[in-house]
């Protein structure tokens, strides 16, 4: 199974959640992308359960000289969280990765100016909150949003992807109220591979889909 882009995706997802919003499973829903990939799909969910759209921007911490090799992940202003076991495994420490951890900074802020500008983040505390993103691999990202947007104090807590590694999908079910995933491959491999069509979302792509939204 692939999914032919993350519209198609989004929509998929969209209609497990309309489901559970039938039940009155979802009530005072917001929507919260991991930008860029999750913005695409995040829209569909929220167009079909008619609630707010909005970004929560986290950056990954990759491995020095493998960026796409995710060992931990910053969100907003607080520390870094780091996979502890695999940094033992590595032999790597904590300050090695501060040149990491600084660059990845300097492009979070980046990208929360530019998508949010002076917009206040929304106030979550209370409603029911669904994170989505395009796909979950470490889940070193997911983890740190999710740790995140729980100290706000939501009612509940969902994450909603349209695929992921099996191991993941099982961990991220204690750090999430309900983890949402339709497809976990045994083979999982990457994200990627289970899209036709998974070219870079650009950020005038994001800003759009806000802006419309």
């Amino acid at each position: 199974m692939r999914f032919p882009n993350r519209k198609e995706a989004g929509q998929e997802l969209a209609l497990r959640l309309m489901e559970w919003a039938a039940d009155g499973d979802l009530p005072d829903p917001v929507v919260l992308a991991l930008p860029r990939g999750g913005v695409p799909v995040a829209v569909q969910i929220a167009r079909a359960l008619s609630a707010p759209l909005d970004v929560l921007v986290v950056r990954k911490i990759g491995l020095p000289g493998r960026p796409e090799a995710g060992i931990g992940a910053i969100v907003g202003d607080d520390p870094p969280l780091f996979d502890t076991r695999a940094l033992e495994m590595l032999g790597l420490s904590e300050d090695r990765l501060v040149p990491d951890v600084e660059r990845e900074r300097a492009e979070l802020h980046r990208r929360n100016l530019l998508y949010r500008g002076d917009r206040p983040a929304p106030d979550i505390k209370d409603r029911t909150v669904i994170v989505v993103d395009d796909g979950l691999a470490t889940g070193a990202t997911a983890r740190a949003a999710l740790r995140y947007l729980r100290r706000l104090g939501p009612a509940r807590l969902i994450l909603a992807v349209p695929v992921g590694a099996p191991e993941s999908c099982a961990e991220m079910r204690s750090e999430a109220d309900d983890v949402v995933c339709l497809y976990q491959p045994p083979d999982f491999q990457a994200v990627g591979l289970w899209y036709e069509d998974f070219d870079q979302v650009s950020d005038e792509e994001v800003i759009g889909t806000l802006r419309e939204h």
